[in-house]
């Protein structure tokens, strides 16, 4: 059980990290934070994606 929330939340950071890679050249950069990290964690990546249009209907 522990593990597996370990490994969630590593892939949870290399996900923000590897979008923002990409994203920097757009300049829609995520923090990462604990709030996105678990969001992540605990949502997936449709929470990435909802972060992405949060960011981009509302900043």
């Amino acid at each position: 059980m522990l593990i597996s929330l370990i490994k969630k939340i590593i892939f949870g950071a290399f996900l923000l990290y590897g979008y923002n890679l990409i994203a920097v050249n757009f300049n829609m950069v995520i923090p990462i934070n604990a709030f996105t990290l678990a969001l992540i964690t605990f949502l997936g990546s449709p929470a990435l994606i909802a972060l992405v249009l949060f960011k981009i209907i509302v900043l």
